[in-house]
């Protein structure tokens, strides 16, 4: 936890005896920066930020209140206790004060011990704020570390016995989130591919995705059917599901010798299917619902056929529910448009040009979910023609 003794206290007035005696004060304590007027105290501010600030209410040009207004403004110093020093001592003064942002209100004259009390008190305050949250962050580093590696990055084995080649990325909208995708060998002949996104985002999407992706991968090695796999999994998450969470979920099963691809889908974003030389279309019709909710669902199957040359895209909703600045969502549409200049691209670069379109159109929007997205591209010499 941070030293009182190495805090910045940002001291703001426009009369000088007033910071001489503050600065008498508390210069054996902590380090001190000055200001004497609004617009300075905001660019010292942003220079240096500071862990604590004194501020005067009535001064030239940005009086205290609109000063300290856009202190919470800045990211520097939104979270940066304030105090108010003010001759002014109505009720309604005060009262605007701790509307404007402050954490305290002092009156002039004002007693230096309670002036430095005061200081003491917000500053031990927010050292213990910034240590709890420094403990979190570093807590939900090493989550995320856990949580990517449990995501296969290695695709070189399956690429090289099933004549396929793979593009993945996973980027969570916060430290961790509930998106996934996973490959995985059902068996000789059969290569099994699923992404998912589970309901709400940050810790507690995170432990369902992980509970959901271990029991997918167990799935898939005992059953060959995708519809199958779907039904076993919804039936083991919505049998012990106290918080009510859901993931949607597309799990596809590919045969390199026939060149049959096998779809099933619990209420996850239509994949994309990208033919040589023809168009952008979707791979199923329907949506189908989402596993956890209840036991005992089906789900629909498609089957196709995929050649050499052919792409399965598989996304989440951070991918075509993504925002720009004016609120205007990707969409569907504008996917299908953007997907028809991947034709002849490696899985990684149609899974980078994805990304990449995605990023373009939202712009300096942020990230507002989580983005995941699996490209499946046919080599050649395995598929049936």
């Amino acid at each position: 936890m941070k030293s009182l003794s190495d805090c910045r206290v940002l001291l703001v007035d426009d009369a000088k005896a007033n910071l001489d005696i503050l600065v008498e004060g508390l210069k054996a304590d902590h380090r001190l920066s000055l200001a004497m007027n609004g617009e300075m105290a905001l660019q010292v501010a942003a220079k240096m930020p500071p862990d604590l600030v004194l501020l005067d209410i009535m001064m030239p040009g940005l009086d205290g209140y609109e000063v300290c207004r856009r202190l919470r403004q800045m990211p520097e110093t939104a979270e940066v206790p304030i105090m108010f020093l003010s001759s002014l001592e109505e009720v309604q003064n005060k009262t605007r004060g701790f509307e404007a942002g402050a954490n305290d209100y002092l009156t002039k004259p004002f007693d230096m011990l309670e002036v430095k009390a005061r200081v003491r008190s917000l500053l031990k305050a927010k050292a213990y704020s910034d240590a709890v949250k420094e403990q979190i962050a570093s807590e939900l580093r090493v989550a995320r570390e856990i949580q990517m590696g449990m995501l296969p990055h290695d695709f070189a084995p399956l690429e090289q016995a099933y004549g396929v080649s793979f593009g993945a990325m996973l980027e969570p909208a916060r430290e961790v989130g509930g998106d996934l995708y996973g490959v995985c060998a059902g068996g000789p002949e059969r290569l099994v591919m699923f992404l998912g996104d589970v309901s709400g985002k940050g810790i507690p999407a995170s432990m369902f995705m992980v509970r959901a992706i271990s029991l997918a991968r167990l799935l898939a090695r005992e059953i060959a059917e995708p519809e199958r796999i779907l039904v076993r999994l919804n039936d083991e998450l919505a049998a012990d599901n106290p918080s009510g969470m859901f993931v949607t979920f597309l799990c596809a099963v590919y045969e390199p010798k026939s060149g049959r691809l096998t779809i099933a889908n619990a209420g996850h974003c239509r994949p994309l299917i990208l033919h040589d030389g023809q168009s952008p279309r979707w791979a199923v019709k329907n949506l189908g619902t989402a596993l956890g909710f209840e036991p005992g669902l089906e789900f629909e199957r498609t089957e196709l056929t995929l050649r050499a040359g052919d792409a399965l895209i598989l996304y989440s909703d951070g991918v075509s529910e993504a925002f720009n600045p004016q609120d205007e969502c990707y969409g569907n549409d504008r996917l299908l448009a953007d997907a028809g200049g991947f034709s002849g691209q490696s899985a990684p670069a149609i899974t980078s040009s994805l990304l990449q379109k995605v990023r373009a159109f939202a712009g300096s929007a942020p990230q507002s979910d989580d983005i995941a997205i699996l490209t499946l591209k046919v080599n050649g010499r395995e598929a049936g023609a």
